[in-house]
């Protein structure tokens, strides 16, 4: 079972940046897939997760509408469309897997089963 986030890099404040959430060893359909962040010194936050088995979607509010999950089944994989970033979304991106769906509570207690590997996110001003 393996998660793999990728996509991140260095990004001017105001630009656009899709993360991508590999996801192998899992029957996709079965789970909640979410992204959560951690900023260096800062505790870490939940961003959003998507269940895989009707596409419901929940978004952390500190995103503001700046940020979009979507999943795609035939390639096991959940993208995180980042627009308008700014330099305090500067962090490590990680993605989780939680046998079952999304709701708003996984976004705070982070009560993934798996967890993946981080990709690095910088926005510089």
């Amino acid at each position: 079972v393996q998660l793999q986030a990728s996509g991140g890099g260095l990004v001017q404040a105001g630009g656009s940046l899709r993360l991508s959430c590999v996801v192998s060893g899992i029957t996709f359909d079965d789970y909640a897939i979410g992204w959560y962040r951690q900023a260096p010194g800062k505790e870490r936050e939940g961003v959003s997760c998507i269940s895989e088995s009707d596409g419901s979607a929940y978004y952390s509010d500190s995103m503001n509408g700046r940020f979009a999950i979507s999943s795609d089944n035939a390639k096991n994989t959940v993208y995180l469309q980042m627009n308008g970033l700014k330099p305090e979304d500067t962090a490590v991106y990680y993605c989780g897997a939680l046998r079952g769906t999304c709701t708003p509570l996984l976004l705070v207690v982070f009560g993934y089963d798996i967890w993946g590997q981080g990709t690095e996110l910088t926005v510089s001003s």
